[in-house]
């Protein structure tokens, strides 16, 4: 009999599911998910003893992809679990010391690693703009340095899924987006992709990994595999009305689609769920086809849209009866923009700041903190970055009864290495940043929606340090 509440047992539920899961000590270490750079400057750091000076990174990116208004910071649920694992175990140290990238001492210090610093960040689904901290790692320099490559290779990668997400919602008004883009990208990344999606807006995934990890809906009917597959297109619907019931969802397009239509309301009657297009003019076949299926009775049956869609793709579609789109390979690379362009700098040492020169990529320098700026009307107006223990504005704008309209946007998600809230991963983690971005992005005026070439919906103000 297993005990439920032994440390060596975890119990992830899904839904009315039980999953056991294999304990932390016996899963796959993260720690190796990092640069050789990383291992010789803590290898250097040891012998100058600057790897135990105090210091603060920041997380920012100097510009957002040309043409958008905002993004959307992703993946900090992924990134604390990720960070549970982050453990140089026997095999791990014995590889980095046999190919020569450690030296004993440093492998030593290896041996006892764990994360013991703190970490602030953004509230996962915030939308964010150029300039400003959207994390910070506290702790010493050796800790602290080891966390860069994971932070970015998550974070850039889940905040472009994210961003290109929000964007697609917002071309498609009130109609939903399905993430489809499973086969489209390396598989861990699917699964990530489909999370970011849904954060962002999303309503389901065809990717079962991500339904169980993160309780994302996963949907799915058919491919036109299932049509050729038997002697006719009238057999094939009949099939898949037979096994999945009327409600179902037919591909019309393997053929002809006026045909399609039409056997597809014989098998399944004006109780049809909705049909598929997936290939040609969308816009004028949908409009063909809402025809075809109110004159078949099927006056219910809804129109579902696929096949290499992007946001400017469903902007063109909103005039057309379309219920709906199945989105994949231009959501899963970034609809043009992969990464978020995250950067990790070092911003203070024992509490001094500093900061870099060099052309083009120069850093600000000292602890900050941001906060958002709101209007009378609740509308946001600006992000304004200010020195850590600088208080904002003296007369911020009020609301009434007298309480500032400023927003924190940097909170503590990790203090001493231990989660601030085990409500930030998991399932919860992906619901509570659902729900936070559909608030946020809310309070964003409405050319954010706007998915044309444009400038940024809210400037980064940064305040002098006094």
């Amino acid at each position: 009999m297993v005990n439920p509440t032994s440390p060596v047992t975890r119990v992830l539920v899904f839904g009315a599911h039980l999953a056991w899961v294999v304990p932390t000590l016996f899963r796959m270490s993260t720690a190796l998910m990092t640069d050789h750079y990383e291992l010789t400057m803590l290898r250097a750091a040891l012998r100058s003893g600057a790897a135990h000076r105090r210091v603060v990174f920041e997380v920012f990116t100097r510009a957002l992809p040309p043409g958008r208004r905002f993004g959307v910071f992703a993946g900090t649920g992924r990134l604390l679990a990720a960070l549970a694992d982050f453990r140089f175990g026997p095999d791990e140290i014995g590889a980095l010391l046999a190919a020569g990238t450690v030296d004993d001492a440093t492998a030593a210090w290896l041996a006892d690693y764990r994360f013991r610093g703190e970490i602030s960040a953004f509230a996962e689904g915030e939308p964010f703009f150029a300039g400003a901290p959207v994390l910070v790692v506290e702790g010493t320099f050796a800790e602290s340095v080891l966390l860069e490559t994971l932070v970015l290779s998550i974070l850039n990668h889940d905040s472009a899924i994210a961003a290109a997400a929000a964007r697609m919602v917002a071309a498609a008004g009130e109609r939903p987006c399905i993430e489809m883009g499973t086969r489209r990208t390396h598989e861990a990344a699917a699964i990530a992709a489909a999370r970011a999606a849904y954060l962002a807006g999303f309503t389901a995934s065809s990717n079962l990994a991500a339904a169980r990890a993160y309780a994302v809906p996963s949907v799915g009917t058919s491919a036109h595999a299932f049509t050729l597959v038997h002697p006719s297109e009238a057999d094939a619907f009949a099939a898949q009305v037979a096994a999945l019931g009327a409600d179902t969802t037919l591909l019309v397009d393997t053929y002809d689609v006026t045909a399609g239509i039409a056997a597809a309301v014989a098998a399944a009657g004006p109780q049809l769920g909705a049909i598929r297009i997936d290939s040609g003019d969308l816009g004028a076949l949908a409009l063909a086809g809402r025809a075809q299926l109110d004159a078949l009775g099927a006056t219910d049956t809804r129109i579902i849209a696929t096949g290499d869609l992007d946001e400017h793709a469903v902007a063109r579609l909103a005039g057309a009866p379309v219920d709906g789109y199945g989105i994949g390979t231009s959501l899963v690379t970034g609809s043009g923009a992969p990464t978020a362009g995250f950067v990790y700098k070092l911003v203070a040492v024992d509490g001094e700041p500093v900061a870099k020169r060099s052309v083009g990529k120069g850093t600000r320098g000292g602890r900050k903190r941001v906060l958002r700026r709101h209007d009378p009307a609740g509308r946001a107006v600006a992000d304004v970055v200010l020195p850590a223990g600088v208080p904002g504005d003296p007369h911020p704008a009020r609301v009434e009864g007298g309480a500032s309209r400023d927003r924190e946007l940097l909170v503590r998600v990790m203090t001493g290495g231990e989660l601030a809230d085990e409500g930030l991963i998991g399932p919860a983690g992906t619901r509570r940043a659902r729900e936070h971005h559909a608030l946020a992005l809310a309070t964003l005026g409405p050319a954010a929606r706007d998915v044309r070439f444009g400038q940024p919906c809210l400037p980064v103000v940064h305040a002098a340090r006094p």
